[in-house]
Protein backbone atom coordinates (compact mmCIF):
# COMPACT_ATOMS: atom_id res chain seq x y z
CA UNK A 1 0.00 0.00 0.00
CA UNK A 2 1.13 3.81 -0.31
CA UNK A 3 1.53 3.69 2.94
CA UNK A 4 3.38 1.06 3.99
CA UNK A 5 3.41 -2.99 4.08
CA UNK A 6 0.05 -4.60 4.03
CA UNK A 7 -0.63 -8.55 5.88
CA UNK A 8 -3.87 -9.88 4.39
CA UNK A 9 -5.99 -11.40 6.98
CA UNK A 10 -9.58 -13.61 6.02
CA UNK A 11 -12.45 -11.55 6.44
CA UNK A 12 -13.35 -10.39 10.09
CA UNK A 13 -14.99 -7.87 12.02
CA UNK A 14 -16.72 -6.98 8.54
CA UNK A 15 -19.46 -3.63 9.02
CA UNK A 16 -22.70 -4.62 10.10
CA UNK A 17 -21.98 -8.19 10.27
CA UNK A 18 -22.49 -10.40 13.16
CA UNK A 19 -18.54 -10.70 13.71
CA UNK A 20 -18.19 -6.61 13.96
CA UNK A 21 -21.09 -6.75 16.86
CA UNK A 22 -20.41 -6.97 20.63
CA UNK A 23 -21.12 -10.41 22.20
CA UNK A 24 -24.78 -10.40 23.47
CA UNK A 25 -23.70 -10.42 27.56
CA UNK A 26 -20.79 -7.47 26.98
CA UNK A 27 -22.94 -4.69 28.88
CA UNK A 28 -22.39 -1.67 26.48
CA UNK A 29 -25.08 0.41 28.09
CA UNK A 30 -22.58 2.95 30.30
CA UNK A 31 -20.29 3.70 27.51
CA UNK A 32 -19.19 6.59 26.50
CA UNK A 33 -17.84 6.60 22.90
CA UNK A 34 -16.93 3.45 20.57
CA UNK A 35 -14.21 3.97 18.18
CA UNK A 36 -15.14 2.76 14.54
CA UNK A 37 -12.14 2.42 12.66
CA UNK A 38 -11.50 0.23 8.76
CA UNK A 39 -14.10 2.20 8.05
CA UNK A 40 -12.35 3.54 4.41
CA UNK A 41 -11.58 0.49 2.30
CA UNK A 42 -8.13 1.43 0.83
CA UNK A 43 -6.45 1.85 4.76
CA UNK A 44 -5.93 -0.71 7.09
CA UNK A 45 -7.22 -0.30 10.28
CA UNK A 46 -5.21 -1.65 13.76
CA UNK A 47 -5.06 1.54 16.36
CA UNK A 48 -7.62 2.67 18.08
CA UNK A 49 -6.06 5.91 17.41
CA UNK A 50 -5.15 6.14 13.94
CA UNK A 51 -5.80 4.20 10.81
CA UNK A 52 -1.95 2.67 9.25
CA UNK A 53 -1.54 5.55 7.39
CA UNK A 54 -0.73 6.97 10.33
CA UNK A 55 -2.81 10.82 9.61
CA UNK A 56 -6.02 9.82 9.51
CA UNK A 57 -7.20 9.93 13.21
CA UNK A 58 -10.21 8.33 14.85
CA UNK A 59 -10.77 11.20 17.27
CA UNK A 60 -10.14 8.75 20.16
CA UNK A 61 -7.13 10.89 21.34
CA UNK A 62 -8.42 14.07 21.53
CA UNK A 63 -11.65 12.63 23.60
CA UNK A 64 -9.66 10.87 25.89
CA UNK A 65 -7.63 14.47 26.58
CA UNK A 66 -11.03 16.51 27.23
CA UNK A 67 -12.31 14.00 29.36
CA UNK A 68 -8.57 14.20 31.60
CA UNK A 69 -7.43 11.00 30.84
CA UNK A 70 -4.19 10.67 31.26
CA UNK A 71 -3.43 6.53 31.40
CA UNK A 72 -5.04 3.45 29.19
CA UNK A 73 -5.66 -0.05 29.97
CA UNK A 74 -5.57 -2.10 26.91
CA UNK A 75 -7.17 -5.86 26.42
CA UNK A 76 -8.24 -7.32 23.17
CA UNK A 77 -7.28 -8.95 20.07
CA UNK A 78 -4.50 -9.55 18.31
CA UNK A 79 -1.51 -8.52 21.34
CA UNK A 80 0.82 -8.43 18.13
CA UNK A 81 -1.07 -6.21 15.74
CA UNK A 82 -4.45 -4.44 16.80
CA UNK A 83 -3.22 -3.84 20.53
CA UNK A 84 0.24 -3.20 19.64
CA UNK A 85 -0.42 -0.54 17.26
CA UNK A 86 -2.90 1.22 20.28
CA UNK A 87 -0.48 0.86 22.35
CA UNK A 88 2.66 2.25 20.41
CA UNK A 89 -0.18 5.48 19.32
CA UNK A 90 -1.22 5.80 23.03
CA UNK A 91 2.48 6.17 24.20
CA UNK A 92 3.05 8.68 20.82
CA UNK A 93 0.07 10.12 22.19
CA UNK A 94 1.28 11.02 25.94
CA UNK A 95 -1.07 8.55 27.59
CA UNK A 96 0.77 6.22 29.80
CA UNK A 97 -0.40 3.13 29.19
CA UNK A 98 -0.74 -0.56 30.94
CA UNK A 99 -1.56 -3.88 28.95
CA UNK A 100 -3.58 -6.18 30.65
CA UNK A 101 -1.33 -9.48 29.46
CA UNK A 102 -4.00 -11.53 30.19
CA UNK A 103 -6.92 -10.06 28.62
CA UNK A 104 -5.36 -9.96 25.49
CA UNK A 105 -4.57 -12.77 22.49
CA UNK A 106 -1.44 -12.65 20.07
CA UNK A 107 -1.51 -14.22 16.95
CA UNK A 108 2.47 -14.54 16.88
CA UNK A 109 2.78 -14.11 13.21
CA UNK A 110 6.59 -15.90 12.69
CA UNK A 111 7.49 -13.96 16.23
CA UNK A 112 5.45 -11.02 16.13
CA UNK A 113 4.46 -11.40 19.74
CA UNK A 114 8.18 -11.69 20.96
CA UNK A 115 8.78 -8.12 18.57
CA UNK A 116 5.96 -6.41 19.72
CA UNK A 117 6.56 -6.89 23.42
CA UNK A 118 9.21 -6.02 23.43
CA UNK A 119 8.33 -3.10 21.13
CA UNK A 120 5.88 -2.02 23.31
CA UNK A 121 8.13 -2.24 26.58
CA UNK A 122 10.97 -0.23 25.11
CA UNK A 123 8.56 2.60 24.78
CA UNK A 124 7.38 2.86 27.90
CA UNK A 125 4.43 0.77 28.48
CA UNK A 126 3.43 -1.35 31.30
CA UNK A 127 2.60 -5.17 31.12
CA UNK A 128 0.48 -6.65 34.27
CA UNK A 129 -2.05 -9.22 34.73
CA UNK A 130 -5.59 -8.57 35.45
CA UNK A 131 -5.05 -9.49 39.14
CA UNK A 132 -2.42 -7.17 39.63
CA UNK A 133 -4.58 -4.28 39.12
CA UNK A 134 -7.37 -5.75 41.09
CA UNK A 135 -7.19 -4.20 44.22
Amino acid sequence: MPYGEQTLWPDHCVQSSHGATFHARLKTDKARMVVRKGMKPAIDSYSAFYENDRVTSTGLSGYLRNRGVTRTGLVGLATDFCVFYTAMDARREGFDVILVEDGCRAIDLDGSLAVAMKAMTDVGVMVALASDLMS
